[in-house]
């Protein structure tokens, strides 16, 4: 899919959110893979780490020996297996104890409006709720994106309601076209700079990889790198 930038408008926000939006851009690996996993390339770390048109939402300690940096799409499949499924265990076993950075960094595919609009919303949340806004929408991820009655707007409003929004905040931040910039930027980059074109896809440590981990995998990764 390309990368080509496009324009968010209040109209597509609000009113285009309504059809199917579960991606098909993204990429996942078995679920029993238990070896080390298989860069696809180098990339500048001290680059990658720099932030980009937004603050970068991150847990850690900067300073840890292991530097992890995942792009990811809010309707892709294998982005939600992945948190979750390794993510908590890796934040327990790693990120908790000071051995592991993790930048978590939005990735919208162009024309997945339904992707924007949730990763808006949870820009719009307090710093302190970015990510379990992030997780609650991913554990939910079939509920608002691929909803029995086809109404994703209608779906992700009942659930940002879970979150904290009103009708009032909600409609305020998807038709904040700063913000749907800024998000877009942050694809763009990753993309542009870093070759990211598939979801989840993580830079960690001067390499990049593609695809969903499992906790065997990414431990077994982050274990080589200590």
């Amino acid at each position: 899919m390309s990368m080509s930038e496009f324009t968010i408008t209040k109209r597509r926000l609000l009113g285009g959110i309504a059809a199917t939006a579960i991606a098909s851009t993204c990429v996942g690996t078995s679920a029993f893979a238990v070896d080390l996993p298989t860069s696809d390339r180098d990339v500048d770390m001290e680059t990658a780490l720099k932030p980009g048109p937004l603050k970068e939402m991150a847990l850690g300690d900067p300073n840890a020996p292991v530097k992890i940096v995942e792009y990811m799409s809010m309707t892709c499949p294998h982005c939600a297996h992945f948190h979750e499924t390794t993510f908590e265990p890796i934040k327990t076993k790693y990120i908790d104890t000071g051995k592991v950075y993790f930048v978590l960094r939005e990735f919208p595919f162009p024309q997945d409006t339904a992707s924007l609009a949730a990763f808006m919303l949870a820009r719009c949340t307090s710093e302190d709720k970015y990510f379990p806004f992030v997780s609650m929408f991913l554990k939910q991820q079939r509920t608002w994106a691929a909803p029995a009655d086809g109404d994703v707007r209608n779906a992700m409003l009942q659930l940002s309601k879970l979150g904290g929004f009103t009708q009032e905040t909600f409609d305020a931040c998807l038709t904040n076209a700063q913000l749907a910039a800024d998000v877009s930027a942050v694809r763009d980059r990753g993309a542009q700079e870093f070759g990211i074109q598939s979801t989840p896809s993580f830079l960690i440590n001067g390499k990049a990889y593609s695809g969903d981990m499992s906790v065997d995998s990414m431990s077994a990764l982050i274990d080589s790198l200590l």
